[in-house]
Parts: C-alpha cells; structure tokens; sequence
C-alpha cells in the first residue's frame, strides 16, 4: 500500500507550511499583544475615570459642609456686617430666627464691624420666628449702642418681615419696594359641602370638646369663629405694639396703617414705615461709612438641607395630627 501514495500524499503537513503566508506567526503574535496592550490601556481609563470621580464626590461633599466662600476671611479692619432676611420666616427655611439670630450675634460681636445690615426681602411668615428676630435684634442694639443696625429693604418687607425690620435703627427702601401689610391671617379649607355631595361621612372621634378645632372636614361652630378671631387680635395686638416701639415718634398713623394694606416704599417714607432710600452698597458706604461689606448670613449646607425638609415633614405631620385646620401667619 505504501508503494500507492504518491508525494504529495506523503508530504501534507510540509506542503501546507509552505503554501501559508511567510511571517504568519509573527502577525498572530501581534494581534495578541496588541489586544492585550488595548485591554490594558481601557482597565487604566476606567481606574482613573473612577478615582477622579471619587475625588470629585469628596470635594463636593466637602464644599457643602464647609462654606469657602471666604466673606468673613477676607475682612480686615473695619467693615459693615451683611445678614440676609430672604424668603418666608419659617423655623423649616433659610429665614428661621435661629440662624438670623446667630448671624446677628457674630456681626455684632466681632470686634471690626462699624455698623449691622439687614437685607430683608420677605412676604412674611410665623409671627413665632419674626418675634424672636426682633428681640433679638433690641437685645443686641442695646448692648452694643454704638453699632447701628440699618434694615435695607429688596422687593418686599411686608407682614412678618416688616415685624422684624421695625427693630431696626432705621429702614431703607427702594421707591418701588412693597411694604406693611400690618396683620395676621389664619387661613384654612372647609369641604364639608363637597363631602355631603359625594355621600362621603367625616368620622372624627376626639377626647375633648374642642379637639377637632378647625378641621377642614367638619363645618365651622360660632364658638370655634369666636376663639380664632380672639387668637389673632391678641397676636394683631402685639405686631401693633412691636411697630411702634420700633418706628416711635417717626410713624405717621393713619386709620388703614394697622389694617393690612401695604404701600410703595415711596409711600412707606412718607407714613413713617421707612426712613429713606437706598440699597446695602449705598447704606454702607454714604451712612455707615464703611464700604467693604462682609457676609455674616449662615450658609445652608446640603445635610441642612435635607434635615430641615425632614423637619418641616415631620411638623406638618405632627399638625395633621393635631387635626388645625388653620396655618397661622403673618402673611
């Protein structure tokens, strides 16, 4: 059988080595190594992809937590002390008594500040939290006499925000800033109209006469009118008292001035609300004489944030609970 093969069957493994391209071990070995080489190159991208993003998380954390924003640090000398009043005065926002108080006590309290600077830009809030602002605001004039404190009203100072400017030294205005709106209001929801057309039957079992006060889902009684109204002319009362304390021999009454209307801060000078007019850069440099200006206001971290969210969660919750139908404010 030998003798029947030829060479060519003899021979395939040699005549194949030779019919294959020349160097094609070589080519194979560097498509290997150049796959291993991008292999290689893509894991480093990806490791240094996530360390910078590592980074870039810490230094965010980092930058929330801690308040770089360098206004204190780059005092020196004498200067005028900033404190913003934004927004509605609530213990669940950014204008909540505490950190305005605690605001108020470093300006005052460090040893380079000419004069104290409220920007108050507010459409009101808890008669609570605009109180405290206010005594506050007295306690620290009168222990520190010889720093004056200006309240430099924005768009609007309007209800619980003119509640606490009126312990101001004096107030500046804009021509076209909204003031007064000396009141109190306790606003609520009566459905009991709707339920009756629904076929929807409250069920509320309280222990105490008076436990379901206010409650949206049950008809309002001439006893629980009685007692609301009594609660916001005593609360009236003392806003009315805290004005002219503040304001003294300067405020023009007129038979509105208590009712709830609020007025140009043109208006506002002429009434005797306000003082004059002009913005922060203005009082600062013209009246206090200390053009550089220095932030005191507390800054709101992200943590802050979110703790301050779960609180105001929590208190309304809690007010649910209570079954008050009525938010009370002075807004």
């Amino acid at each position: 059988m030998s003798d029947n093969l030829t060479p060519e069957t003899r021979e395939p493994s040699t005549n194949g080595r030779a019919n294959a391209e020349p160097g094609w071990e070589r080519a194979a070995l560097e498509r290997i190594a150049l796959a291993a080489v991008n292999e290689q190159r893509a894991a480093r991208r990806w490791k240094i992809f996530f360390r910078l993003l590592f980074l870039a998380l810490v230094a965010f954390v980092v930058w929330t937590v801690f308040d770089f924003s360098g206004d204190k640090l780059a005092a020196s000398g004498r200067h005028t002390a900033l404190i913003a009043l934004e927004g509605e005065i609530s213990a669940n926002t950014r204008a909540n008594a505490e950190d305005i108080s605690a605001a108020l006590e470093s300006a005052f309290e460090d040893s380079g500040t000419a004069g104290v600077i409220l920007r108050c830009d507010s459409p009101g809030g808890s008669p609570v939290q605009a109180g405290i602002i206010y005594d506050q605001m007295r306690r620290l004039r009168a222990k520190h006499p010889s720093i004056p404190l200006y309240v430099v009203v924005g768009d609007m100072c309007a209800s619980g925000g003119y509640y606490a400017a009126a312990a101001g030294d004096k107030i500046y205005v804009d021509k076209a800033s909204i003031v007064g709106s000396i009141g109190v209001l306790m606003d609520s929801f009566g459905f009991t109209g709707l339920m009756d057309k629904l076929g929807i039957q409250r069920r509320l079992h309280t222990s105490g006469e008076n436990k379901g006060f206010y409650d949206p889902f049950s008809p309002e009684t001439p006893k629980m009118d009685q007692h609301a109204q009594e609660m916001l002319d005593q609360i009236h009362a003392q806003f009315i008292e805290a004005v002219r304390q503040g304001r003294g021999k300067r405020l023009h009454e007129t038979p509105d001035m208590f009712s709830g209307l609020f007025w140009t801060g043109q208006k506002s000078v002429e009434l005797g609300l306000a003082d004059g007019f002009g913005d922060a850069n203005y009082v600062a440099r013209e009246i206090i004489k200390a053009p550089d200006i220095v932030d005191y206001t507390v800054k709101e971290s992200i943590t802050d944030r979110v703790a301050r969210k779960f609180g105001a969660a929590v208190g309304n919750g809690a007010v649910h609970a209570l079954a008050l139908g009525g938010k009370l404010g002075l807004r």
